[in-house]
């Protein structure tokens, strides 16, 4: 039997550790492993279900040159032609690299190496720009070093919780549990977010604070603590470097009753927030997208720092301001300089340190400033300045904000360069050239996560086709430009330790960034490493990476909040679903993921439902001065009144709608250059559709149907489209594939049933109604793998009484709604490990576990009612 590999999850900046045991040719079993110390061997819904997407479905296998399969050879030669070509004629700066968290470290340093170091531009980002780099910046304006001060380690310690902007019950559902575990034990929770969230429905105290009032909302409590006396006068006076005017500044507008009506929440709400703040000296501030995914995201992390600073919250345990990040490598990015704005190993742009990474690396030039941003670097596509891009490992075309300009750009640019896993993806749709790149399961090399942990990542499988590591892919670029020696890699290991000895070379401890044992040891001792965190407990000394060693207090003003436009009356949020991720090119592939939030939903409240002639379950188009897109509607007091949330994931590839990339405007923080996906002026409409159905498939369809509404959903052995429409439905039968058809038609309904078996087995079934009832789809899709037919495939049931187990509320064990109910009335279940011990719903990961208890509380009191 094989070994388990122990490997690190390919999802968010947990960096939960995996036991992946290969089973089969492209098969594993994946298990938490116990001595992780991310994750004490559980995983989350995403990380357990990893095997499900493990395949070469849909895989780019071969280099391609246009629409032709390519040599390595000839693709590689091209792309350096055509930057070397670029550079000649149009100078360093007109060539750019688009990156990703999800590359490894050694694939992040080698192209920053090359594009800062020796093309001698900065125009390399990062899409970690588009989540956590306004934390960077305030990490840097107040320790002069991007330096997270907290472990997660210090969650065990913590009195209190406040999580701001972060729905951690979903994006971290690991954290969260360490955080619930806590709670038993007597901590608090506080949840600050516009939108009552799974997370919220759990805390003590949920402060659905105004969109963009964050910086009001601390610099209110922060006043509060001074009036209080909860300041730490001598970690201030020791440690921190105080701005003159901070305090009258800070006072302004800081009072309980005028922070109250800017943030619209209660003062008593308010109240309570700040007397148990002050109360719990050993408080962790969880920050995330909700404060980083601002046009002020800089400033409110400044705000929260400030908090901790002031108090001495920091460099203790249980005390600490905490971003965390959302990709799973995107603290490895910033350590090597994956972004625009920072050079490798934590360094700016000062002269010496210009000096001294050009001295290491022996390179012909360095770059001499920061180079351009996301959204800028995109912009400058546009208007004809970049000549040259290469996109690795993600997808802007979706996931940049007003993806339709980003499009634009993508067409008119001369030469487009993709390095992706998948064949198709709506950024490949432009690329000149793309190059089939490692995938999780095949990659070696190491992470870094939320808390500084660095986790080795191990290949599981051989590389597939001719599938090359996005390092090897960009070394061999570099020297085909003429850079041979300074990129003679042949392992990832020996990257590794050129990072480390940059990392410590000339770091006379200014910097808090150095790597463990600085790299020693051989090969044998890389394929060993341990789990390792670096830096140790951050600014436990009160010594900062400052000049002078000083934190800094920086102020910071509320900026003013617009109302609402007469015909933008609504404000959009953009966020994440729990079981998906990104733009689904990995979470899509698995059945198991895609039962939770099957559609794109457009979330709306009830009176604006009612206001504007929404209705559940209904179609919606939302739209912003950026563009347009339709979702189904779900009506939901989640929601704030007059605020809209849409999620992140569904693409060309996989919905007609969904579409929230066209959406947000592209507007950015000044300092971090984060765009503001979450309040972007919106409106709503209902959208009719004349006739809906379903189609299932055994395979797949080579692209959505053209119809209103098409969303692609992963079922086992193929795929299920949920459809919608006006005119004529029989058009759907062009997508039917040929075989033996069987049919029933209700013209009182405007009903069509078709099926369509081959060898006396399922190969298709469409079901489309005008006013009828459509049926469950699970047993339906049971019938793809199904060894007959059975007499009853289009009632879509099984002969005699068939049970619902309606919408599936833990993905892990695949438990349904009605499954729940219907064992809390029967077994008479009174807490969620009572559900948990029947159902097993709600004992892996626990991100369903506030849904479980809303499903309790909803059901006791429909008894109680009864």
């Amino acid at each position: 039997m094989n070994e388990a590999i122990r490997t690190t999850c390919a999802y968010c900046g947990v960096g939960c550790g995996i036991r992946a045991t290969v089973t089969g040719p492209r098969e594993v079993r994946i298990e938490g492993d116990p001595d992780h110390p991310a994750n004490r061997g559980r995983l989350c819904s995403k990380g357990t279900h990893l095997g499900e997407t493990v395949g070469l479905e849909g895989r780019l296998l071969h280099p391609m040159i246009g629409m032709k399969r390519a040599s390595w050879d000839r693709a590689l030669n091209l792309v350096a032609k055509r930057f070397r070509d670029a550079i000649a004629q149009h100078g360093p700066n007109s060539v750019a690299f688009y990156v990703s968290g999800q590359l490894l470290t050694e694939d992040y340093y080698v192209a920053n190496k090359l594009m800062k170091g020796f093309i001698g531009s900065a125009n390399i980002d990062t899409n970690s720009r588009l989540c956590m780099s306004s934390a960077v910046a305030a990490h840097i304006r107040a320790f002069g070093e991007d330096v997270v001060p907290a472990s997660y380690d210090d969650l065990d310690a913590a009195d209190l919780f406040v999580l701001v902007g972060s729905n951690t019950a979903w994006c971290h559902p690991i954290v969260y549990q360490r955080i619930r575990a806590r709670c038993e034990a007597g901590a608090k929770l506080i949840v600050i977010d516009p939108r009552r969230t799974e997370t919220a429905e759990e805390a003590d105290l949920h402060l659905p604070i105004r969109p963009g009032s964050d910086v009001a909302l601390m610099n209110g409590l922060l006043h509060y603590c001074r009036e209080a006396g909860a300041l730490d006068q001598g970690y201030l006076a020791a440690h921190v470097a105080v701005p003159e005017d901070f305090w009258s500044k800070l006072g302004e507008g800081s009072d309980l009753w005028s922070v109250a009506r800017v943030c619209d929440v209660p003062p008593s709400d308010l109240r309570r927030f700040y007397e148990l703040f002050a109360a719990n000296p050993r408080t962790i501030t969880l920050f995330s997208q909700g404060v980083n995914q601002s046009i002020s995201g800089t400033d409110q992390g400044n705000a929260i720092i400030n908090l901790h600073l002031a108090t001495g919250r920091i460099g203790k345990p249980g005390a600490a301001p905490f971003s965390i990040t959302g990709q799973p490598n995107a603290m490895g990015g910033r350590e090597v300089g994956g972004l625009a704005s920072t050079l490798a190993a934590h360094m700016d742009f000062a002269p010496e340190n210009r000096a001294r990474i050009q001295r290491f690396w022996a390179s012909p030039s360095i770059a001499e400033k920061p180079g351009l941003k996301a959204v800028d670097l995109f912009r400058a596509i546009d208007e004809g300045r970049i000549k040259a891009l290469w996109v690795m490992a993600t997808n802007p075309a979706v996931s940049m904000p007003d993806a339709g300009r980003v499009r634009e750009a993508l067409a008119a640019c001369p030469f487009v360069v993709v390095s992706d896993v998948m064949e198709r993806t709506d950024t490949g749709e432009f690329a000149h050239v793309r190059l089939p790149a490692a995938a999780w399961g095949e990659k070696d090399g190491t992470v870094t996560n939320s808390d500084r942990t660095i986790s080795r990542q191990r290949a599981l499988f051989p590389l597939p086709g001719e599938a090359k590591p996005d390092w090897w892919i960009v070394k061999e670029v570099a020297r085909r430009m003429g850079w041979k020696t300074p990129f003679a890699y042949d392992r990832a290991a020996e990257i590794w330790r050129e990072h480390c000895r940059l990392a410590a070379y000339q770091n006379d401890g200014a910097r808090v960034f150095t790597l463990p044992n600085g790299g020693a040891g051989g090969n044998a001792a890389y394929d060993a490493m341990e789990p390792q965190r670096w830096g140790g407990t951050p600014f436990a000394d009160g010594r900062y990476s400052t000049p002078d060693r000083r934190a800094r207090l920086v102020s910071v003003t509320q900026r003013p909040l617009q109302d609402p436009l007469s015909n933008w009356p609504m404000t959009l949020n953009t966020g994440r679903y729990r079981d998906q991720w990104h733009t689904m090119t990995r979470t899509g592939l698995s059945p198991k993921l895609a039962r939770h939030r099957e559609e794109p939903l457009v979330e709306v409240h009830p009176d604006d439902a009612a206001a504007f002639g929404v209705e559940d379950g209904g179609f919606a188009r939302v739209a912003t001065p950026q563009g347009e897109s339709i979702f189904r509607a779900a009506v939901t007091d989640a929601q704030r009144l007059g605020e809209l949330f849409t999620p992140i994931h569904w693409t060309d590839r996989t919905s007609t709608g969904g579409r929230t990339g066209l959406l947000p405007r592209p507007l950015t923080d000044p300092i971090s250059g984060q765009p503001g996906f979450k309040s972007t002026p919106a409106r709503i409409e209902p959208v009719s559709a004349e006739w809906r159905g379903f189609l299932i498939v055994t395979g797949d369809l080579p692209a959505p149907p053209k119809c209103l509404w098409a969303t692609r959903v992963a079922i086992p052995a193929g795929a299920l489209w949920e459809i919608a429409g006006n005119g004529d439905a029989l058009r759907l039968d062009k997508l039917l594939p040929a075989g033996e058809r069987v049919e029933a038609v209700d013209p009182a309904r405007g009903t069509r049933r078709v099926a369509i078996l081959r060898d006396g087995r399922l190969a298709a079934a469409l079901f489309v109604t005008r006013t009828g009832e459509l049926p469950p789809r699970d047993w339906l899709i049971a019938q793809l793998s199904a060894p007959q037919v059975a007499p009853t495939l289009l009632a879509g049931r099984a002969p005699g009484a068939q049970s619902d187990r309606g919408a599936v509320i833990c993905v892990c064990f695949d438990v349904g709604i009605n499954t729940i109910v219907t064992a809390i009335r029967d077994q008479q279940l009174t807490d969620v490990p009572a559900i948990g011990a029947a159902l097993q719903a709600g004992t892996n990961c626990g991100s369903c576990r506030p849904a479980l208890a809303r499903i309790l509380a909803e059901t006791r009191q429909e008894a109680v009612n009864a």
